[in-house]
């Protein structure tokens, strides 16, 4: 029954000092309500459509991954079984390549350029030194256009810390294996491995004067920056003007952080224990990320996020399973049966937190449906066999509903070299990003949508 006196969907509650935006709730009307008219009005969708990208190292072992059938009708691999209370919420596609994870001339180092590739489509640099290039990773181009309706334009994490320099990777620098989101071309995002950190900073409970008099006299401090650094224009080469502009670029983005926060309302730590900080044990460290990602998607403080599960190449052990092997070890299997089976293991375990997360954001309400069906989660990895080191018909899953843009609950089979930015280009359309090019993309991905 719809209620006779309607609430705006930006009430919020206020106590203490501090605002609280409400979740949905029946007395702000019907999906259908909103959507032609508060929706209309205020030039927005009646809920958020949110992006997240999660990835895995080493590749996946494709017979265990790979459905039979296509369409609705297929079966759940012995990987893919944990995901079985939200089979209607997710697609595998198969046939999408990494183009720029090959070598393309080179040579050897397909796990910096797995990970480097995955989101940008673009051939790093083959470097261990400071001159470090890729691409805009899919995830900041989303970030840039929805920087002004969130708190948090983005969010980047994992659960493995990775170094930002020295050498990883046949001569790859070690940032090429550790960080997956690009905002530039030259500057990688690192991303938190720490929990406590990370709630911290979706949550923070610094009061209202505290934080206008920081942010007043971190703006005065940038202004006395700029200002200063004029004078040094004229007496650099073409590489420090360059260096110089991306921290120009940088400091503007603090700058318009600070302004949007200022008209934000203020966020309040939601009834959830704060994180004492990274756990020992690996898989509970992996469940509080996910924790904080539903959060974060729920409370609507950034609808991007990035979240390496391990860094590509790692070499962790999976004891807690029975597995003590290093996990780069047992991808060069040599089709050897034992060690395939305990790939398969650690597979599993992986889509086990997987699944975790999808149960989980399908378990928060929203509207008429979950917040799962106000998300796109892609969970995949830049290398198909870890063995032969290949990047084509690459494991590649979609979860959410995208706010009804996505049919789900189908295997999806593409063309054999489909580029996997085509995939990337897809999404950034149901999140209204649109743009006519992404790395190595083609065009859009057909048959998302039914």
């Amino acid at each position: 029954m719809i209620p006779s006196q309607r609430l705006s969907r930006r009430t919020l509650l206020r106590g203490l000092g501090v605002a609280m935006a409400l979740p949905w709730l029946e007395a702000m009307g019907p999906l259908r309500a909103w959507t032609e008219t508060d929706a209309k009005s205020a030039g927005l969708k009646p809920f958020p459509n949110r992006l997240a990208f999660l990835y895995v190292p080493n590749g996946i072992n494709m017979d265990d991954w790979t459905p039979a059938a296509e369409g609705a009708d297929f079966e759940l691999t012995p990987i893919l079984k944990p995901l079985e209370n939200v089979k209607g919420k997710f697609n595998i596609l198969t046939g999408l390549t990494a183009d720029k994870a090959r070598s393309n001339g080179d040579g050897p180092g397909d796990h910096a350029r797995a990970l480097a590739s995955f989101l940008t489509g673009t051939q790093p640099r083959k470097t261990d030194g400071t001159n470090i290039r890729a691409g805009i990773s899919v995830d900041q181009v989303a970030a840039a256009q929805l920087a002004d309706r969130t708190r948090l334009p983005s969010l980047e994490i994992g659960c493995e810390q990775g170094a930002m320099a020295g050498s990883c990777d046949s001569g790859y620098s070690c940032v090429y294996s550790s960080a997956m989101a690009w905002r530039s071309a030259t500057q990688p995002l690192p991303k938190e491995v720490d929990p406590k950190v990370v709630f911290e900073r979706l949550f923070s409970s610094e009061p209202d004067t505290v934080r206008v008099q920081r942010d007043r006299k971190r703006r005065s401090v940038l202004d006395f920056v700029m200002e200063d650094s004029k004078s040094l224009i004229g007496k650099l080469g073409a590489g420090d003007v360059r260096k110089l502009d991306e921290y120009f670029s940088s400091v503007r983005d603090i700058e318009s952080r600070i302004e949007r926060a200022e008209k934000l309302p203020p966020i309040t730590k939601p009834d959830y224990a704060a994180p004492a900080g990274v756990p020992a044990d690996y898989a509970e460290h992996l469940k509080l990320m996910c924790d904080l990602v539903a959060l974060a998607f729920q409370a609507d403080v950034t609808r991007v996020c990035t979240f390496v599960l391990a860094n590509e190449g790692s070499n962790r052990g999976y004891g807690a399973i029975g597995v003590p092997d290093g996990h780069h070890d047992l991808s060069h299997h040599g089709n050897d049966a034992t060690k395939k089976d305990k790939i398969r293991q650690i597979n599993t375990f992986h889509t086990q937190k997987l699944a975790y997360l999808l149960e989980k954001l399908n378990s928060i309400p929203e509207g008429d449906g979950t917040v799962l069906d106000h998300a796109m989660i892609a969970y995949g990895s830049g290398n198909s066999d870890g063995n032969a080191h290949n990047h084509d018909n690459l494991p590649v899953l979609l979860a959410g509903g995208g706010c009804g843009t996505l049919a789900m609950g189908r295997h999806i089979k593409y063309p054999k070299e489909t580029p996997l930015n085509n995939l990337w280009l897809s999404l950034l359309e149901r999140v209204e990003c649109k743009v006519e090019k992404l790395g190595d993309s083609t065009g859009l991905l057909s048959g998302l949508n039914g």
